[in-house]
């Protein structure tokens, strides 16, 4: 049985328009947890296929909570990879309707062990639009976002769009030439950081996690990658004793958390 939200989900603030209404199946509790994204094709290749089941599965022994799609491919590689228990899908279609169909069963088992969520009405039934207003609520949900293979002008980049608007850090799998050429222009640009070693990754992602838990607001706010000007308005004096002290670092004229 479909149930909404009942409060608001502080991680979806940074959408640009709060969801009107938030239904949902399974358990609550994952929200209150870790969060990391994970998008990309919905035909990996094998590489792809194999590092994100890897990832996904490291991630989630390390605690972190996956978010995906529900989408074939490398959603559905991340939600089984996290194990039904540990993974939150975000619908593009009413809490009722169980899309794509080959995911029925993948679908079924997240609601009973884990939990999904839809901002549309239980019935809706999914639409070319409705993906990209899914991707806002699964990039909003994680503390920064994986795309683990992407063609440009694909919905994945529609995701690593909002990732920027939220200021969330994005990282990708590194590629060979002409392989996923949506994730090698993010690296071109210097809008993602390669992820060269899973083992090490995932140390880094879960010690980052178990510190914004115990961030003041002033890191809270800058780990947001906000820029130079933003933190001197908000926070003026913590600022410089951040930057003497080496606890964060000016880049491109946002402020990064080291």
């Amino acid at each position: 049985m479909s149930q909404s939200v009942s409060w608001r989900i502080k991680e979806l603030e940074s959408m640009k328009k709060y969801p009107h209404e938030l239904y949902f199946k399974g358990s609550l509790d994952l929200l209150s947890r870790p969060k990391i994204s994970i998008v990309g094709t919905r035909r990996p290749n094998p590489y792809t296929r194999a590092l994100t089941l890897e990832l996904s599965k490291k991630l989630s022994y390390a605690g972190m909570v996956i978010v995906s799609g529900a989408a074939a491919g490398v959603d559905t590689l991340a939600h089984q990879g996290a194990g039904v228990n540990n993974t939150i899908a975000v619908l593009p279609c009413g809490i009722d309707i169980r899309y794509p169909k080959a995911n029925s069963d993948l679908i079924e088992s997240i609601e009973n062990d884990g939990l999904t969520l839809s901002q549309f009405e239980p019935d809706f039934m999914a639409r070319e639009w409705s993906f990209v207003v899914r991707n806002e609520i699964v990039v909003a949900l994680g503390e920064c976002l994986i795309v683990t293979e992407a063609d440009i002008g694909s919905g994945s980049m529609r995701s690593v769009e909002y990732a920027l608007e939220m200021g969330k850090q994005i990282y990708v799998l590194p590629h060979r030439i002409r392989e996923s050429e949506g994730t090698h222009r993010l690296l071109s640009q210097g809008k993602a950081i390669a992820i060269e070693e899973i083992d090490n990754f995932v140390s880094m992602i879960t010690k980052s996690a178990q510190n914004a838990r115990d961030d003041t607001p002033f890191i809270t706010y800058c780990r947001a990658m906000p820029t130079y000007e933003e933190v001197i308005a908000r926070f003026p004096t913590e600022i410089f004793e951040a930057e003497l002290g080496g606890v964060i670092e000016v880049r491109n004229g946002r402020v990064v958390v080291v």
